[in-house]
C-alpha cells in the first residue's frame, strides 16, 4: 500500500521547497519556545535579579507571542511579504540568541524576549497560513508535519542548554558557603520554573543577587544561534528560487508561471487572511450567514481550551507530582515535562500518516475523547506515580493532533477564504497564556489536586464545543451562499472532511 497517492505526492514534489522551508521555520519556533525554562536560573544570575523579577521574562515572551500571532496575517498579502517576514523573524531569533548573553539587566532581557516572542507569533501565523494556502483540502497531513517540527525544536533546545547549566548557585556572595542552596534544591527550583507555572515558595532558596557571576550559559545561546542560522538561509534560498530578490533574474516567478492548479487556490487579497482586526472589516463580513461567525468562534474556543490544557499541564504537572499525595522526587518529577513534549512530538509524527488515511473530524473525535478518558483516569488513580507517567504519555499522544487537525478542518468548512487561520492561531496563543494563569490561581487557593480537576473540566468543555461545531458545520453547508461563494465552490472540488 502506498503511503501517499499519486496526486498528493505530485503536489508535494511540486511544492517541496516551500514545504520544507515552512517546516524549518517551525523548528526555529520550537527552538525558541523551549529554552527559557531550563536556563532561567542562569539568566537570573547573569542579570543579577531576583526570582520575582526574572519571571517577568516569561510573561514578556508569551504576551508578545500573542501579539505577533494576531499581527502575522498582515503579511499574507503577497508571497514576497510572507517570505520577507519569515526571513526577518527567523533571523531575529538567531540575533536574539546571540545577544541574550550580553543582557546584563532583567529589563534588557525582557525586551529581547519580547522581540523574540513577536517574531515567534508572526512565524506561527504565516507558516500555518501558507501551508493551508498551498495544499488546501490536502493540508491536514502537511500541517501535522509542520507541528512535529515545533516538538523537534523544543526537544533540541534543552539538550543544547543542559551541559552549560550551573549545578550550584551561580552568583557567589560573600557568605555563600553558609547560605547557598544545594544542587537538589536548585534542581527543584529549576523544574518549578521550567513549566512557567508561577513562582514557587522561595523562602528556602537564599539566592544572591550581588557577587561574582559564574555561569557558562552564554555558550548554549551562541550554539543555538548557529543551529538556527540555516533556517533564514533556507527562506532566503526560497525567495531566490521564486525570483523575489533583486539579484534574481527578471523572468516570471515560478509560482506565477507554474501556478499550482491541483491546489485550486481560491484566496484573494480582498477576502483572505489579514490580521485579527482586518478580519472585522464590515465589507468582508456583509452577507455572511450566522454560521460563518459561529464556526470561527467555536474553532477558536476549542483551540483556546486545548492549547490551554497543554500550557497548564506543562506548567503544573511538576508542582502536582512533588506535592501530596504523590510526593515524587524532584529529579523524577522533572522528567514529566520532557516526557509530555516528547509524546506530543511522537504523536504528531504518527498523525502525519493518520491524517492522510482518515478525515479531520474523525481524528478530532478520537483525540478529544482520548484526552477526556486520560484525564478521568488520572483523577481516579491520582495516588499512582506510575500511572501519572503513563497518563502523561497518552495525554501527549492524544492532544498532539488537535491544533493541526482543527485548523485544516475549519479552513475546509470555510472554503479557504476566511480569517480562520489568524483567528485560530491567535485563540490558541491566548488560551495557552490565559488558561495557565487561571489554573495557577485555582491551584494557589485550592491545592494541587485542583490542577487535574481544572484540566478534566476544560477537556469536557472542549469536546462539547466540538460537538456543537459539527452541528453548526452541517447547518453551514446547507446555508445559501452569495454569488462569489458559488463561483468559488464550482472551481474548488468538495473535500471529504465533512
Amino acid at each position: 500500500m502506498k503511503l501517499l497517492d499519486e496526486r498528493i505526492w505530485s503536489l508535494f514534489k511540486h511544492n517541496w521547497q516551500h514545504t520544507f522551508t515552512y517546516w524549518s521555520v517551525f523548528f526555529s519556533f520550537g527552538l525558541c519556545i523551549a529554552f527559557l525554562g531550563p536556563t532561567i536560573l542562569d539568566l537570573r544570575c547573569q542579570t543579577q535579579s531576583t526570582l520575582q523579577q526574572i519571571t517577568w521574562v516569561f510573561f514578556s515572551q508569551q504576551f508578545f507571542l500573542l501579539v505577533g500571532s494576531g499581527l502575522g496575517g498582515l503579511f499574507k498579502k503577497t508571497l514576497l511579504f510572507s517570505l520577507s517576514a519569515l526571513f526577518s523573524c527567523t533571523f531575529i531569533i538567531s540575533l536574539v540568541f546571540s545577544i541574550i548573553p550580553l543582557c546584563n539587566h532583567v529589563v534588557l532581557l525582557s525586551v529581547a524576549m519580547a522581540i523574540a516572542g513577536l517574531a515567534m507569533g508572526v512565524i506561527d501565523t504565516i507558516a500555518n497560513l501558507q501551508l493551508v494556502k498551498l495544499y488546501q483540502k490536502d493540508s491536514a497531513t502537511f500541517l501535522q508535519a509542520l507541528h512535529f517540527f515545533i516538538g523537534l525544536g523544543a526537544l533540541v533546545s534543552p539538550l543544547v542548554a543542559d551541559p552549560f547549566l550551573a549545578d550550584d548557585n551561580c552568583v557567589l556572595g560573600a557568605n555563600w558557603t553558609a547560605n547557598s542552596s544545594s544542587s537538589s534544591d536548585l534542581e527543584h527550583l529549576r523544574s518549578s520554573l521550567a513549566g512557567h507555572g508561577g513562582l514557587p515558595n522561595i523562602s528556602r532558596y537564599p539566592l544572591h543577587t550581588e557577587g561574582v557571576v559564574i555561569t557558562r550559559v552564554s555558550y548554549a545561546f551562541w550554539i543555538m544561534a548557529v543551529i538556527n542560522l540555516p533556517v533564514p538561509a533556507a527562506v532566503l534560498a526560497l525567495m531566490y528560487h521564486e525570483r523575489l530578490l533583486p539579484c534574481s533574474n527578471n523572468s516570471p516567478r515560478l509560482l506565477d508561471r507554474d501556478s499550482v492548479s491541483s491546489a485550486s487556490p481560491t484566496w484573494d487579497s480582498g477576502q483572505g487572511h489579514g490580521s485579527v482586526f482586518g478580519c472585522c472589516n464590515h465589507a468582508k463580513l456583509r452577507g455572511r450567514p450566522a454560521t460563518f461567525f459561529l464556526l470561527h468562534v467555536l474553532g477558536g474556543a476549542i483551540l483556546f481550551i486545548t492549547d490551554g490544557i497543554v500550557g497548564s499541564y506543562t506548567g503544573f504537572v511538576y508542582t502536582y507530582a512533588v506535592s501530596p499525595p504523590l510526593l515524587m522526587g524532584h529529579k523524577t518529577a522533572g522528567c514529566l515535562d520532557s516526557i509530555f513534549w516528547a509524546s506530543i512530538t511522537v504523536g504528531r509524527l504518527a498523525f502525519i500518516y493518520l491524517s492522510y488515511r482518515y478525515t479531520a473530524p474523525r481524528l478530532l473525535t478520537l483525540s478529544l475523547v482520548g484526552v477526556i478518558l486520560v484525564q478521568c483516569l488520572l483523577l481516579i488513580f491520582y495516588t499512582s506515580c506510575v500511572f501519572l507517567f503513563i497518563g502523561t504519555c497518552v495525554l501527549g499522544l492524544c492532544i498532539s493532533s488537535v491544533f493541526p487537525s482543527m485548523l485544516a478542518f475549519t479552513e475546509d468548512i470555510l472554503d479557504y477564504k476566511g480569517c480562520a487561520t489568524t483567528v485560530l492561531v491567535t485563540s490558541a496563543s491566548t488560551g495557552e497564556m490565559m488558561l495557565q494563569l487561571l489554573v495557577g490561581l485555582v491551584i494557589h487557593s485550592q491545592g494541587s489536586y485542583s490542577f487535574l480537576l481544572c484540566c478534566t473540566l476544560a477537556s469536557f468543555i472542549g469536546f462539547c464545543l466540538f460537538l456543537i461545531l459539527l452541528y453548526v458545520q452541517h447547518r453551514h453547508r446547507n446555508c445559501p451562499t452569495d454569488s462569489s461563494d458559488n463561483t468559488d465552490m464550482k472551481e474548488k472540488p468538495k473535500t471529504g472532511a465533512s
